[in-house]
């Protein structure tokens, strides 16, 4: 039996219409993915930022003189507190910037406090404080993971966008790449603000 040209064209609009279906669902279950994924990164950072004020306040009880450290860090909490990161925002750049560099100020801010921490023999026996920095250990072990997660999915999304047949959907949709969380050089410390008592 022999094919006739209208069968073959009606295989091939299946056929296509086939992949194209395909590659639009594969683009929503990886935008889910990476908005879950990203939940999961705000969820750690703020179960750390959380834990700020306890620290703080731990801390404060020991030391008289470190004034400017827990200042510093009641700050940089508050910055990133301030900065809300929906997952609609996940494709522009500087909305991503903003919010990394935030949480690095964060991180910095409690770096300076562990080592302000390791002058007072007292505070580091005492058992509450003990307690949060197994807490907070276990906080940025937590956002590592979560990272990594987020990372992945984004790359995932990222590329499958990128490639044919996704990027002709992506294309159609006007689906832009999202922005990739880094995390520049984390152990630099960033440059306090200046702080006045007057």
């Amino acid at each position: 039996m022999k094919f006739k040209p209208l069968y073959l064209i009606l295989v091939l609009i299946i056929i296509v219409g086939v992949i194209l279906f395909n590659s639009f669902n594969t683009i929503q279950s990886d935008d889910e993915k990476v908005t879950a994924s990203w939940s999961e990164v705000i969820n750690q950072y703020q179960r750390r930022a959380d834990l700020v004020p306890n620290l703080v306040n731990t801390v404060k009880g020991y030391t008289n003189h470190e004034k400017s450290v827990l200042i510093d860090v009641t700050e940089a909490r508050a910055k990133v507190g301030a900065i809300q990161v929906s997952a609609d925002q996940l494709t522009d750049p500087a909305v991503m910037a903003k919010f990394q560099q935030a949480q690095q100020q964060l991180s910095s801010s409690l770096s300076r406090l562990l080592a302000v921490s390791e002058n007072y023999p007292d505070l580091k026996a005492s058992s509450l404080y003990s307690d949060l920095m197994v807490q907070l250990e276990g906080c940025e072990n937590r956002i590592a993971v979560a990272r990594g997660r987020y990372i992945q999915a984004i790359q995932n999304y990222n590329s499958y966008i990128r490639r044919l047949p996704g990027n002709l959907i992506a294309n159609y949709y006007q689906l832009a790449p999202k922005a990739q969380f880094t995390v520049e050089n984390e152990k630099q410390i960033s440059i306090a603000p200046s702080v006045n008592f007057n």
